[in-house]
């Protein structure tokens, strides 16, 4: 398979994946119980809290696509309950618990887990501190299946970080990326409240972003052969076989 091809056909269901990771109950629930209040302090505190103890417009600045008001909300009231690095690992638990609900008993993870942690070990990570952070955060040997989940979660906060820089270089804001890319109710969701659509000029420079996305990560998945870029597209379709079936996401009219 070459470069591109395994890029693009692997980064949807790597989103979409985690993205139910997120979103699910049984990943809330596991934050009430470490102590979080219901509502965005779980997922920020710990999604971000790798960063460790940084000022809530730094942690905005990292992330990007989601609304300031959201993040700052989340991190503040998620830090009287435990330190950052704390909360990234009680995380990581809810990524690796998550994956051993989730992914097929069949699948093959211990060679997926060997294609992924070498794309994760090779990766620059120059410019993407949430990715650093996650690929520094501890991922058992002793939990094969956990330890796929979170080498997904990983491999996917390597591509929202190379697009966060994409859709700058392409002249857009986060907000407006997200208006193109998901429309304005879910842009409001997602944390901007009150967006306009976006001018129809700016639609192609996100499809740009997109593209760019890609080249940004090719340098990663050239480590792998060919060969091997295949069999790291066949697992991940197996790996996330549970997926509940979505459209893909269409520019805002």
């Amino acid at each position: 398979m070459e470069i591109l091809d395994c890029v693009s056909t692997v980064a949807r269901p790597i989103h979409d994946f985690g993205d139910e990771f997120m979103s699910d109950e049984a990943t809330a629930a596991i934050g009430r119980e470490a102590g979080f209040a219901p509502g965005r302090g779980f997922y920020c505190r710990g999604r971000f809290g790798v960063l460790g103890e940084a000022p809530a417009p730094v942690v905005q600045a990292v992330q990007g696509f989601l609304g300031p008001g959201l993040v700052t909300a989340g991190w503040l009231a998620g830090r009287p309950v435990m330190p950052a690095r704390e909360a990234a690992a009680h995380y990581a638990r809810a990524v690796r618990t998550w994956g051993r609900a989730h992914i097929p008993a069949d699948v093959d993870v211990e060679h997926f887990n060997h294609l992924a942690r070498q794309l994760i070990d090779a990766a620059d990570a120059d410019a993407l501190p949430l990715f650093a952070g996650w690929r520094a955060q501890p991922c058992p040997d002793d939990d094969p299946v956990g330890a796929a989940m979170q080498r997904i979660h990983v491999l996917r906060e390597h591509r929202g970080a190379c697009h966060l820089a994409a859709v700058r270089l392409c002249g857009l804001s986060a907000r407006a990326a997200m208006v193109v890319n998901l429309g304005v109710e879910q842009a409001t969701h997602y944390g901007w409240p009150g967006p306009h659509p976006v001018a129809a000029p700016l639609i192609p420079r996100w499809r740009r972003a997109e593209q760019l996305t890609d080249e940004l990560q090719a340098p990663l998945y050239a480590t792998l052969t060919g060969r091997q870029r295949t069999e790291l597209a066949r697992l991940v379709r197996a790996v996330t076989a549970s997926l509940t079936p979505t459209p893909t996401p269409t520019p805002a009219p």
